[in-house]
């Protein structure tokens, strides 16, 4: 692995929830703009939401295509809310 996704998700943790310091948003609901943003990235035929336990989601995201995140929008997903679960090696979020 050529980075470490938990060190990149961590560094940007003070940008959590800060939706409103999202530029050009795909949609008024941060969720949504989330959602909009990775199925730009890594389009698929599956549902983006792939498990759900007590009040977290899994977003499908292959673990080799997260390492494809470039900076900014690892900061523009942590604005939306989205964040990185190393023991899962997936993108989650909470309900």
């Amino acid at each position: 692995m050529s980075i470490d996704l938990h060190d990149e998700f961590e560094l940007v943790n003070d940008e959590y929830g800060c939706f409103e310091s999202v530029e050009n948003k795909r949609s008024s609901r941060p969720d949504l703009h989330a959602f909009l943003l990775l199925d730009e990235l890594f389009s698929s035929d599956r549902d983006i939401v792939s498990a759900a336990s007590h009040d977290v989601i899994c977003l499908d995201i292959d673990g080799d295509d997260l390492l494809k995140l470039i900076p900014s929008q690892i900061i523009e997903l942590v604005r939306c809310g989205v964040m990185y679960d190393d023991e899962s090696d997936c993108l989650s979020m909470f309900t």
